[in-house]
């Protein structure tokens, strides 16, 4: 599995694409809210309509977060299964990218050290 394009591309876009994604879910989210304020304040019973926009909002965040959790233990399994960062010590500095920068750093890791490889191994 860690060496199937897929999944390697997959996992290196998945967080950035699913930033984007919950970015979009929170502006529909407060839209329906700003939309329907004046029902709120009319109606004596709670808004059920809130809650069903935020259960909805709340599933895309959860998913966001399995997403971006796969994808870290997919990229620290795949940097310390690579020949190529024991010889030169940059299996520390990779994994510490990975957890401090991110989607951004997986997915400067798939270009560098996958997609790069990738063309100077093949013929």
């Amino acid at each position: 599995m860690l060496q199937n394009k897929f999944w390697q591309a997959f996992f290196a876009i998945a967080p950035l694409v699913m930033v984007f994604i919950i970015l979009i879910a929170y502006f529909f989210f407060v839209f329906s809210m700003v939309s329907n304020a004046q029902e709120f304040e009319q109606s004596n019973e709670p808004p059920m309509a809130l809650f069903a926009n935020l259960g909805g909002f709340l599933i895309v965040i959860l998913l966001a977060v399995l997403i971006s959790l796969g994808s870290l233990i997919f990229y620290i399994v795949h940097a310390v299964q690579n020949p190529n960062l024991k010889e030169n010590n940059l299996l520390i500095v990779w994994v510490l990218l990975f957890i401090f920068v991110g989607g951004i750093g997986k997915l400067i890791y798939w270009i560098v050290e996958i997609i790069g490889k990738r063309k100077l191994m093949s013929p």
